[in-house]
């Protein structure tokens, strides 16, 4: 996947082949943002502007923009699971969110190679 990232939103990249045109959408927003151009630069330049004009219509409207991650969600899981990784932190000494997280970053870094 090609991203591309300014002000915290991500824009996800592909290019037409047909129409010779780059074209981005971001991913991180419920609002619908969409991008384009025919040169990196000009891709760049439209991603960032469509995120400015998405602020700016926000900031006119009076109404809050979306954050892209807040950095809380809800986790899902079978008892057990629960247990056993609420017992793993504790013996670690570490907040059951802690461990949480680091479980995520250590699968992220595998990931990313």
């Amino acid at each position: 996947m090609n991203t591309m990232m300014y002000k915290g939103f991500v824009g996800e990249i592909e290019y037409d082949d047909e129409c010779n045109i780059f074209t981005g959408m971001v991913i991180n927003t419920k609002t619908v943002i969409t991008f384009q151009g025919t040169s990196v630069d000009e891709l760049t330049r439209e991603f960032q502007l469509s995120i400015d004009d998405y602020l700016e219509w926000c900031r006119k409207d009076g109404i809050e923009p979306e954050k892209p991650y807040s950095g809380k969600f809800n986790v899902r899981l079978k008892p057990d699971t629960h247990q056993r990784a609420a017992i793993k932190a504790k013996t670690l000494g570490i907040s059951l969110n802690s461990f949480i997280e680091k479980a995520v970053e250590d699968e992220l870094a595998v990931l990313n190679g």
